[in-house]
């Protein structure tokens, strides 16, 4: 008996074995049917398809095809069509890097819970693609296209389709702005900004902005002008508020009465004709109201809350604190010249310098493109005078008289037939600031310590 039962386990033992036996020559055999490929696993025109779909991170997405894309939840939702055409075009030669033929558990690969279902159809075929776990050793997605097979392919088509319904968007985009004829503020800043070339209104070359303020054109500074076309054009208009902005929602977020818009005039990129460009902005109404009524002390640290709008568009955007503070900077003072003489210094022919009752006047020579200083007929090293003159710049504008007595007056005489010479008299005005005045007119504040730099260098001229 007791011989029986050792027989009877050696047999349940054997039966283990050759189950065993019999389920590692099954992996093994099942392992050597994983094999590299090259080959295109699918081809799907992106023009073929009408109907796309898929589930990712508890989100579906669901669009067909009628002239243009259609999203399913809400017709009015602007599709972005180049954003639709991408996602398709994973598909159009589809590509793996290996092959596990015949399998028999999809859940070792991740695709019994994939962790995406994209679902296409050309109206005659249907295909549904799903996205299994990453392959630990070469960190390839596992895929399955319904043919029972896995395939690690080359390209992971998450990296298209792991987006949220905002990425779908069609946003508004500024153009590039070639060859800007005009730009128009209205609202907190009212005024027109026009360009022309060679213009007499300026003796500074670069010039080609010009305010049209007072019934005059005033030069502006060609770089702060287009930083803030830059400013449009680079402005993130992305996170979108609503895409159907119906009238109480414009006049929720300030755009029924924008508290700042810019028109801007520019030739088309083929250049015929003309085109323009508008954009809204405006701070959230209840907290610029407050903001308003809140002491000075109180608006160091705000937080900003703010809002755009291009053209008629029904998308309105939220802007960050810091665009909405570069494209409210709109004024004559923001973009107007902040050196006191704005022109490239070698224009200057001669300086007649007045200075605490005394007059000296310093002449310039030019000679194939290099320039001479003299003073009473002596030679001058005037690096320093050049430097400290450049450094007058406005700290504050104003049209404030002097009220005080002159530091210097400086008339400079130019190359220029327009303006053969230029009156820059600077007036004591605190212990900080002194007053510019530039052809009898009060232009701007400059530091102190600037006209006293520009003293020190004539002292150091005139004194040998």
């Amino acid at each position: 008996m007791k011989r029986s039962k050792r027989i009877y386990i050696l047999l349940a033992v054997l039966a283990v074995v050759c189950i065993a036996t019999f389920i590692v020559s099954r992996v093994e055999e099942h392992k050597e049917k994983i094999k590299n490929t090259d080959a295109v696993i699918l081809e799907i025109p992106p023009d073929s398809v009408k109907t796309l779909s898929w589930e990712h991170d508890s989100k579906k997405f669901a669009l067909h095809k009628d002239d243009k894309w259609i999203y399913d939840a809400d017709e009015q939702f602007p599709v972005d069509q180049d954003r639709i055409d991408k996602l398709l075009k994973v598909f159009e030669k589809f590509g793996a890097a290996f092959i596990i033929e015949d399998v028999e558990n999809y859940g070792q690969y991740g695709l019994d819970k994939p962790v995406c279902t994209i679902r296409l159809s050309d109206g005659d075929k249907s295909y549904e693609i799903k996205l299994g776990d990453f392959s630990k050793m070469d960190a390839q997605r596992y895929v399955s296209i319904g043919d029972g097979n896995v395939y690690l392919v080359k390209k992971d088509p998450l990296d298209e389709y792991g987006v949220e319904l905002k990425d779908l968007i069609d946003n508004d985009k500024a153009p590039s702005f070639n060859k800007v004829q005009e730009i128009r503020f209205e609202g907190a800043e009212s005024y027109n900004i026009v360009y022309e070339e060679n213009s007499a209104d300026t003796y500074c070359k670069d010039d080609v902005y010009f305010a049209r303020l007072g019934g005059g054109k005033h030069p502006l500074d060609t770089s702060r002008v287009n930083s803030y076309l830059t400013n449009i054009r680079t402005l993130k208009l992305t996170d979108y508020v609503t895409y159907k902005a119906t009238d109480a929602e414009l006049k929720k977020y300030g755009l029924d009465a924008p508290e700042l818009m810019v028109t801007v005039r520019y030739a088309p990129e083929d250049g015929d004709g003309e085109e323009t460009f508008t954009i809204s902005v405006s701070r959230d109404p209840e907290e610029k109201k407050k903001a308003e009524n809140a002491e000075s002390e109180d608006k160091k640290d705000e937080e900003i809350t703010a809002y755009a709008r291009v053209g008629q568009s029904k998308i309105v955007y939220k802007i960050s604190a810091d665009d909405y503070k570069d494209l409210m900077e709109a004024s004559f003072n923001d973009l107007r010249h902040q050196e006191v003489f704005p022109a490239d210094l070698d224009i200057i022919t001669q300086f007649d310098i007045s200075l605490e009752g005394g007059s000296y006047t310093i002449t310039a020579e030019k000679k194939d493109n290099e320039i001479t200083y003299y003073y009473q007929g002596e030679k001058l090293d005037i690096t320093s005078f050049r430097s400290a003159f450049r450094a007058l710049k406005a700290e504050k504008f104003t049209d404030e008289k002097p009220a005080q007595k002159e530091e210097i007056s400086l008339t400079v005489h130019l190359e220029s037939d327009n303006f053969p010479q230029v009156k820059i008299q600077l007036y004591r005005y605190d212990g900080t600031y002194c007053l510019a005045v530039v052809d009898g007119k009060p232009v701007s504040l400059v530091r102190r310590t600037n006209v006293v730099d520009l003293i020190e260098a004539v002292h150091k001229i005139v004194l040998g």
